[in-house]
């Protein structure tokens, strides 16, 4: 078993005394299905159809072998899923009428926690997911950082990591969301401060499938002055910032835009690679 493992079994037994190390099935009882509803502090915001599906159909097959982890319900409905959320929604579309539940005492925090962990343990929460899950624990429950560490079998610069990509763009978000960037390549984007070459290294990351290395080497290089101020240089208009960012755009690269006093200037545009030396030289000198 990895040292992950063995962490987050930690923080479960913490959670609730007595959750790890119990055999499976233990006290467990059947209930109907429709006597248990979702936990609203589930971390995980979505669900993989395809994943359930053949969770559905194993179901089918061998029942549901691992009881779910309960609390007393909100009005109306006895019980509160805190652990086992998937397995309830594919034994629900697998045709079940009952399932095995295993009823615990938990506080809001506990059931929050423990729901986290549980995801955790799977791997199933997207980095955005875990991020907002430790940034409830933190404004709900008033937990700092090594709490929220020591609770969730996490190390603190990892969890002060992921809440660091809170502060992601939108575009950068979603991306995350999406697969097209993992946290490697979010963390390179934030090391950069300026919105515009955040921008155009999400650009770069995805339009050249660069490693979470070679982003941060990129990132690296953004963040380099480009050039020294210049005496003549006259304060830049809205219109010249814009055309600044329509080349950068258009190359796909830093391109910097200097024009004096003098009506005179320059347009300077960067490169990182000798394969991109050669795409610039394509798009501007083409046969």
């Amino acid at each position: 078993m990895s040292d992950r493992r063995r962490g987050l079994g930690r923080g479960l037994d913490s959670l609730i005394p007595g959750m790890s190390g119990e055999p499976e099935g233990s006290g467990a009882q059947l209930v109907d299905i429709d006597a248990l509803e979702p936990n609203p502090l589930q971390p995980r915001a979505s669900w993989d159809d395809a994943e359930l599906e053949a969770l559905a159909q194993s179901i089918s097959a061998h029942g549901v072998i691992q009881p779910l982890i309960v609390t007393a319900g909100g009005a109306g409905t006895p019980y509160r899923i805190i652990a086992g959320e998937r397995r309830w929604r594919a034994a629900r579309r697998a045709g079940l009428n009952a399932v095995p539940v295993v009823v615990r005492d938990a506080t809001s925090a506990q059931t929050l926690e423990l729901a986290l962990v549980e995801n955790l343990q799977r791997a199933d929460l997207n980095p955005l997911e875990e991020a907002h899950a430790y940034r409830q624990l933190a404004d709900e429950f008033k937990l700092s950082q090594a709490e929220i560490a020591r609770r969730v079998g996490r190390s603190r610069p990892a969890v002060a990591n992921a809440l660091r990509l809170l502060e992601l763009p939108e575009d950068a978000r979603q991306a995350v969301l999406d697969g097209a960037i993992t946290a490697g390549h979010a963390r390179a984007i934030l090391s950069v401060g300026d919105a515009e070459r955040r921008a155009l290294l999400l650009q770069q990351i995805i339009g050249r499938a660069l490693s979470v290395r070679q982003a941060e080497e990129l990132a690296r290089r953004l963040k380099e002055p480009t050039h020294q101020p210049e005496r003549k240089e006259r304060p830049r208009s809205s219109e010249e910032r814009s055309l600044e960012d329509q080349l950068r755009r258009s190359f796909g690269t830093q391109v910097d835009l200097k024009r004096t006093r003098a009506k005179r200037g320059s347009i300077t545009i960067h490169f990182y690679s000798d394969e991109e030396l050669d795409t610039l030289l394509q798009r501007l000198l083409p046969d």
